[in-house]
């Protein structure tokens, strides 16, 4: 009987060690898997105040009659694009996030061409309003770069985590799984610079 009392106990005890283990762990990942939620919803409110200035930018050229309408055309055209795309940031994998940076490189492409267009037009240059946009466009896409590697860093302590001993046995029956980076894209190296001179 004493015997079989003991036997009781220890499994007992068994049991709540791993339930306070598997809590334990449970607790560990949500505020990171949080932290990459937080992230990815830094990452979309850059994306869009550069979609919010397009408009502005392309209707201030808009105002200069000889402004080529093919240029401005495939900027819309590749804004509504990127904003067309949505991720869940629970479930983002490569292939999601590989195509919405498809739609974002595509737009920083057509802002690239639009851009260097700009330098053709010294009385556009000239305007304040425009020379504002162009200002705030910089900093948003400096901002934009921020926060991807922001969430990159996020995403790798996530990810980090899930791999560790003995944790990995256990997250993905809690539902958690690794998440997706951004990477640079294919020639990022490569990449021009637009340089702008207001002086003239």
């Amino acid at each position: 009987m004493k015997k079989g009392l003991i036997v009781l106990i220890a499994i007992g005890v068994f049991i709540l060690l791993i339930g306070a283990w598997i809590a334990r762990v449970n607790n560990n990942l949500v505020p990171l898997d949080e932290g990459v939620n937080a992230q990815w919803g830094n990452v979309e409110s850059s994306y869009q105040r550069r979609a919010d200035l397009i408009p502005n930018i392309v209707n201030t050229a808009k105002g200069y009659a000889q402004f080529e309408q093919e240029t401005l055309t495939k900027v819309i055209e590749a804004r509504s694009k990127a904003t067309s795309i949505t991720i869940d940031p629970s479930n983002i994998t490569p292939a999601q996030l590989q195509q919405f940076q498809q739609a974002q490189s595509g737009l920083t492409s057509a802002l690239s061409r639009l851009l260097a267009t700009f330098e053709r037009y010294p009385d556009l240059k000239a305007n304040e309003n425009f020379r504002e946009l162009i200002n705030e466009l910089e900093r948003t896409e400096n901002r934009i770069n921020v926060e991807r590697n922001r969430f990159n860093d996020s995403a790798k302590a996530l990810n980090s985590e899930i791999r560790l001993f003995p944790t990995k046995f256990i997250a993905g029956f809690l539902g958690f799984d690794k998440r997706a980076y951004f990477e640079a894209d294919a020639g990022a190296e490569k990449a021009p610079e637009v340089e702008f001179d207001f002086s003239k």
